[in-house]
């Protein structure tokens, strides 16, 4: 086996196959394992994606967002162990595959629009056969008759 085939055996073994389908504009929370001595603990983290880069085991993706006045930049690696759960928030509509000028913006200017029609997940629904029609049967005279009446019942009306 060649070195290169050998390495890529390796990687794929590591990539994660629970990534959900995000891109550029994006809002995400990435939920985060933190270690603080012998705890561990998730720590979410909210933001716009403006950036993704690299392929395959080494993809990493930019978030931006402003907490507290402050604007912050994150830089994650994609295929992570530290990474617990990645969801998508939202759905942006841009048309730059990085997004470098919400670095400086804030309010309205940093805003993404949303992408409408998108749908977050596909739903399968398994379709209920349509009913189908009963061959029409013949209808039978009723007995005029009444039915027999148990002794423990209702006493009969007089």
């Amino acid at each position: 086996m060649s070195r290169d085939a050998l390495l890529e055996e390796i990687e794929s073994s590591q990539l994660k196959t629970d990534i959900p389908d995000f891109k550029v504009g994006d809002n995400l929370k990435v939920h985060i394992r933190i270690i603080e001595g012998d705890k561990e603990r998730i720590q979410v983290f909210t933001g716009t994606v403006i950036a993704r880069k690299g392929s395959g085991l080494s993809e990493t993706f930019s978030m931006y967002r402003i907490a507290y006045g402050a604007g912050m930049e994150r830089v994650f690696s994609l295929h992570s162990p530290r990474i617990a759960k990645i969801e998508v928030v939202r759905f942006g509509k841009v048309r730059q595959a990085k997004l470098y000028y919400l670095r400086g913006a804030f309010g309205k200017s940093a805003k993404v629009k949303e992408k409408i029609g998108r749908k977050k997940e596909k739903l399968v629904v398994q379709e209920t056969p349509p009913p189908q029609k009963e061959a029409v049967k013949p209808v039978e005279p009723e007995d005029k008759t009444p039915p027999p009446e148990s002794e423990g019942d209702t006493p009969p009306k007089e």
